[in-house]
């Protein structure tokens, strides 16, 4: 009995490792799909297979396969042969819709950040002869073909975290934020929308800057948020702000910088500034959330230095450099979590 036991918890055990080991097939299902127009194609109305394929252009057997992957993996289903999208499909991997965030995973993870993990082997394993793939962001973002695909992905994936963060916080009676590290200000627009007497001034690479600008101008909001073109770790910051954010930039620095950005960031604050870090942390008992711990694992393949980021160590180190009323809350369920301090003198 014992023995039967085992060996079903044994089964159960090469599943669950096999799940994993075999994720990236899942994660290239929906990136083809993505691709391809599939989700947005059955928006539009349930079709059959043999339709989808001559709208896509491709052979039937392959779209066929490929749907029979995709309901497997509940992102489609199906009623006699005829396909439509699951609910979590129709809210967020069709073009246009108000969650969509398709363009990220297809263009960021799947063209960028699925090629540069390749890497990650040498950097575990110290064959650094190898490395790094991409010396640094910087050297990255120099090349504009590089800094454009990730720059829209990533303006698409940030919307919606940079809307909740507009609703989670009172930013009512700021004037001045400075965004370092914003990339194309997906969250210095959503802040400016929120909040009317604020104005942003974002701070990033100098093709990424091209782009930001583009999309705040079609936000209509040139006259509220400007641009920085530069490096964050290297040039200087705006004086006398009310708040400032780093979304996505302790993760992509090396450990040992994240120190001086935070002494930087307490020094640019006005009495009474916010000081906000949106990433991927983990857990204090670094058990999960799996999400956020494979993001972190993923930095790796192009920042070896990267440093696993806790809310303790976090909380440690903004009150450590004066911050006051330090507070941790979830933004993005199970990825990632936003941190906020208050630069408030005792008295």
């Amino acid at each position: 009995m014992y023995r039967k036991i085992y060996n079903l918890k044994l089964i159960k055990d090469a599943e669950e490792i096999s799940e994993i080991a075999f994720g990236f097939m899942a994660s290239k299902a929906l990136f083809s799909a993505l691709h391809a127009g599939i989700f947005t194609k059955l928006s539009e109305k349930p079709r059959y297979v043999a339709d989808l394929a001559e709208e896509v252009g491709v052979p039937a057997n392959r779209i066929q396969t490929l749907l029979t992957a995709l309901t497997a993996l509940g992102l489609v289903s199906s009623q006699g042969g005829l396909f439509e999208n699951s609910p979590g499909a129709e809210a967020f991997l069709v073009e246009g819709a108000k969650y969509d965030f398709g363009n990220y995973l297809r263009l960021q993870i799947d063209r960028q950040m699925f090629p540069i993990m390749t890497g990650l082997e040498a950097v575990v394993t110290g064959e650094t002869t190898t490395l790094p793939l991409i010396e640094s962001y910087a050297d990255w973002f120099s090349d504009p073909e590089e800094a454009r695909l990730y720059s829209e992905s990533q303006h698409a994936g940030s919307l919606g975290p940079g809307r909740s963060v507009a609703r989670m916080l009172d930013l009512s009676e700021a004037k001045r934020l400075m965004d370092v590290g914003g990339g194309t200000g997906a969250f210095a627009i959503r802040l400016c929308e929120a909040n009317p007497n604020l104005t942003a001034t974002v701070l990033d690479f100098p093709n990424v800057v091209k782009l930001g600008e583009e999309y705040v101008q079609e936000a209509g909001l040139s006259h509220r948020i400007s641009f920085i073109a530069g490096n964050a770790l290297e040039d200087e910051w705006p004086d006398d702000q009310d708040v400032i954010l780093m979304s996505y930039l302790f993760n992509g620095v090396p450990g040992e910088a994240i120190p001086d950005l935070t002494r930087r960031a307490f020094s640019s604050l006005r009495d009474g500034g916010h000081f906000l870090v949106h990433d991927f942390i983990v857990d204090d008992d670094r058990t999960g959330p799996p999400l956020a711990a494979l993001w972190q694992l993923q930095h790796l393949a192009f920042t070896p230095a990267a440093k696993s980021l806790t809310p303790t160590w976090l909380t440690g180190l903004m009150e450590g450099v004066g911050f006051t009323r330090v507070q941790t809350h979830t933004l993005i369920p199970g990825m990632t979590r936003l941190m906020h301090g208050r630069k408030i003198k005792v008295t």
